[in-house]
């Protein structure tokens, strides 16, 4: 059996990683062991390369990791963004004055020709922005750069996305007035441990993880592809892939969805599967 002709892709919070929003032993091992045949098996996700290593630190995988849900590949071993998709600057400074008019300031994260994130914020920080911020600002790849600045009147040039958080209907009530305005993906969903938060990803055209994941089946021949997932963002990568699979915990949406329902992500449900496949 040739391994490589069937590409297996996780979602991470919720689906891979655990409720401690780490990947388990057993699952660690399971995917180094399958990688180490030659199985590729990799993750999905709208985490930043910066996170994602931390997180797959000492697990061995053999294909790129699709990060930002889509933007761009990371490829962990050479350290190096594949094929990223950049906000157009015009279509940039437009979703900046919808971030103005509604007084949420957006994280602003700028790909420099090091292969690092500079990720830029103005304002004020509110309560899940200052979370954000402190779960992330001592992390490799990626500099914060916080506080008003001539350089932020207009988006940098090599904008690949604009992140906010805050409280769920006003997050959701700029994604509505994002969505009309052309050249722009917009992600908008609610955080998996508090509905009353929400989250918002901003995009160039066209950015998925359903995209990114055809991209990279095509450039590895992979014939068959096998995705998890737990969230209404999985639910455009369920659409493309040959076989789509939710863990219990999933919403009930993403369930409806799904080929086939697994154990929970707290039991090591996805590698688990992908062994018993393999």
């Amino acid at each position: 059996m040739d391994l490589t002709k069937h590409l297996y892709v996780s979602d991470m919070d919720g689906t891979l990683l655990g409720p401690d929003s780490r990947v388990s032993e057993e699952s660690a091992e399971i995917i180094t062991s399958l990688s180490r045949r030659g199985v590729p098996v990799t993750v999905a996700t709208a985490r930043t390369p910066a996170t994602v290593d931390v997180l797959l630190r000492g697990i061995v995988t053999i294909v790129p990791a699709i990060v930002m849900t889509g933007a761009a590949l990371w490829d962990r071993e050479r350290r190096r963004y594949i094929n990223p998709v950049f906000l157009e600057e015009g279509v940039a400074a437009a979703v900046k004055s919808v971030f103005d008019e509604t007084e949420v300031d957006p994280f602003i994260y700028v790909l420099d020709g090091t292969d690092r994130l500079n990720v830029y914020h103005r304002r004020e920080m509110n309560r899940q922005e200052e979370r954000f911020y402190q779960e992330r600002r001592h992390l490799e790849g990626k500099r914060f750069v916080l506080g008003d600045s001539r350089e932020l009147a207009v988006p940098p040039g090599g904008s690949i996305l604009m992140f906010a958080v805050g409280e769920a209907r006003r997050i959701e009530a700029v994604a509505e007035r994002l969505k009309v305005i052309d050249g722009l993906s917009v992600s908008c969903y609610r955080d998996i441990f508090n509905h009353d938060v929400a989250n918002i990803e901003v995009f160039g055209a066209d950015v998925s993880k359903a995209k990114a994941i055809r991209w990279l089946a095509d450039r590895i021949g992979a014939e068959k592809v096998t995705v998890y997932g737990d969230n209404l963002n999985d639910l455009p990568m369920f659409e493309v892939a040959d076989e789509a699979v939710a863990v219990a915990n999933a919403m009930p949406e993403v369930l409806a969805k799904a080929d086939r329902v697994i154990g929970r992500n707290g039991e090591s449900a996805v590698a688990r599967d992908i062994l018993a496949h393999n």
